[in-house]
């Protein structure tokens, strides 16, 4: 005997049921909260921003010499408003959660926003040591051309030094929406809290992890899979995650890491240290040291046609 389902729905009854799970403060309710940032526009600000950072490799604009100046005063003018717009509404649910009694966070957005877009020039001096590295350190790139336009690494990095300058401004929620979506784009998961130094590589990058508090030097590469973790986090007497404490690795200048190294805890790879493939490291390495796991042993085996049964073999 088949079963039977009824041929009408109770809207109301299913109504009531959804709406009463709105009300609790569970964190994924945002009705009446309009002080969110959209994670649509923040993607809009972070393209106009790549328009900003590689001229003519993003978006639909045609720059030459003749408008680059015009197309660079638009962008500007642009992104400050939207940027604005943005960086308010965080600073409002920021307000919202702490009780912020200053009310202040429409000035406030508009001095960030400048703050932000001053910087930009900075930002550039330093993606182009990014992209230098990668042409040194990558033997297929044929062209900066090649590697700005079509290299993942660039665009996670691109989008970690901006929103990094926002980590370090205190706006909430904006940087964490950029990560991720950089995250998303190319496989690289990069924490914005993250201090990355000069000509930085990340060879092939999918799986790579740095987190929050890592702190990474100048001339550093790491290959595919790696990840610059912790080891624990240290709780309080209510048995809730304590914040704000170092817990990731720091690398110094010309560390070189190879593909799925897993690197933890608050410990430092000194100066010219190399991590070999599939290494777990718990400790400090000393400058100069080269970190690997013993030389696995290969086995080969060598069978005729039809002696299936009969194999030999050699180490």
């Amino acid at each position: 005997m088949s079963k039977r389902y009824p041929m009408h729905m109770d809207f109301e009854s299913m109504t009531d049921q959804i709406v009463s799970t709105y009300q609790d403060d569970s964190g994924i309710n945002f009705i009446d909260v309009r002080n969110l940032p959209e994670r649509e526009k923040i993607v809009h600000i972070l393209n106009l921003l790549l328009e900003l950072l590689f001229p003519g490799y993003r978006g639909h604009r045609k720059i030459t010499r003749e408008n680059v100046r015009s197309i660079i005063h638009e962008l500007l003018v642009i992104l400050r408003r939207d940027l604005k717009e943005q960086i308010e509404l965080a600073l409002r649910h920021e307000c919202k959660l702490k009780e912020c009694p200053t009310g202040d966070c429409s000035n406030l957005a508009g001095i960030h926003a400048n703050e932000l877009l001053k910087r930009i020039p900075a930002i550039r001096q330093v993606l182009k040591t990014d992209v230098a590295a990668a042409y040194d350190g990558d033997p297929a790139a044929k062209s900066f051309e090649e590697i700005v336009v079509s290299y993942p690494f660039i665009l996670a990095i691109a989008i970690h030094r901006v929103a990094h300058e926002l980590y370090q401004m205190e706006i909430p929620l904006i940087s964490r929406i950029m990560s991720e979506y950089a995250h998303s784009q190319t496989g690289i998961d990069i924490h914005p809290g993250a201090r990355i130094g000069t000509y930085f590589f990340i060879d092939h990058g999918t799986g790579v992890v740095i987190g929050e508090t890592a702190v990474i030097g100048s001339r550093v590469k790491i290959y595919q899979g790696v990840t610059l973790g912790a080891l624990s986090f240290p709780k309080d007497e209510r048995g809730r995650i304590i914040k704000g404490h170092k817990r990731h690795p720091t690398l110094e200048d010309n560390v070189t890491v190879y593909a799925e190294a897993t690197i933890l805890g608050d410990i430092t790879i000194g100066k010219n240290a190399v991590v070999g493939g599939n290494v777990w490291i718990r400790e400090s390495i000393p400058p100069g040291v080269v970190a690997a796991i013993t030389k696995p042993e290969a086995l080969y085996k060598k069978k005729g046609p039809g002696f299936d049964d009969q194999l030999e073999y050699y180490l």
